[in-house]
């Protein structure tokens, strides 16, 4: 039976809130603040899933909305305002899980936006940051420019990266990395797209892939805490 995830308010500001959905298992030894993506919300699939598999490893999961999320807009909040959500849902948990160690992304929209927090002020309690599919760029514009401030975070770095992801050229994806030394770990999965679906031709299916995902960020974050 799965574990149901616990309701949980957020506080931005006096003024503003989010919704968010905590899951931690009795044995956590890490907690995963974990960011949803431009176009889907923390309810969606993928992010329970994740979040889901990770409880099954003993990994924490607080995953949360951002304000446009939560009241409905398709436009996604300015910078600074994604920046104050990222760093309120990690107070949240720090609060909450004094003791724990803290890793903090998410997938996409939510990976760039807690570095781009991280790389302009640490986040209290975090020990790393675990990217599920870092855009990179828009689809169909290959460019780097998104990765300068991963200069600047400043922590150990994990990029979970399909190699079919149409936001995240490979070559320019490892040239980054790789220009980021020793705090970046690149973790590719072959034929995954930016959702992380393979074709059938693969020889291998959505649901290993993920599996391999979940192996990786817990295998990577365990020695980062």
């Amino acid at each position: 039976m799965k574990q149901a995830a616990e309701p949980v308010t957020i506080r931005i500001s006096d003024d503003q809130s989010v919704s968010g959905l905590l899951l931690a298992p009795a044995n956590a030894t890490i907690c995963f603040v974990f960011a949803h993506g431009a176009g889907a919300g923390m309810k969606h699939a993928f992010m329970a899933t994740f979040a889901e598999g990770l409880v099954e490893r003993g990994v924490a999961t607080m995953r949360y909305q951002f304000p446009y999320m939560e009241t409905g807009s398709k436009r996604p909040d300015a910078p600074k305002v994604a920046h104050a959500a990222v760093r309120a849902a990690t107070s949240e948990v720090l609060r909450r899980f004094p003791q724990l160690p803290l890793i903090a992304g998410g997938k996409s929209f939510g990976a760039r936006m807690t570095s781009q927090a991280q790389a302009l002020e640490p986040l209290p309690g975090v020990r790393g940051l675990a990217f599920v599919g870092f855009p990179l760029h828009p689809a169909g514009k290959p460019a780097v420019d998104r990765a300068d401030h991963l200069k600047q975070v400043g922590i150990p770095m994990l990029f979970l990266q399909g190699t079919r992801d149409e936001l995240a050229d490979l070559q320019l994806l490892q040239l980054a990395v790789k220009e980021l030394g020793s705090l970046a770990t690149l973790a590719l999965f072959d034929d995954a797209d930016h959702s992380f679906h393979v074709r059938a031709r693969s020889g291998q299916t959505d649901v290993q892939v993920m599996s391999a995902m979940l192996d990786t960020f817990v295998e990577w974050a365990v020695k980062r805490t």
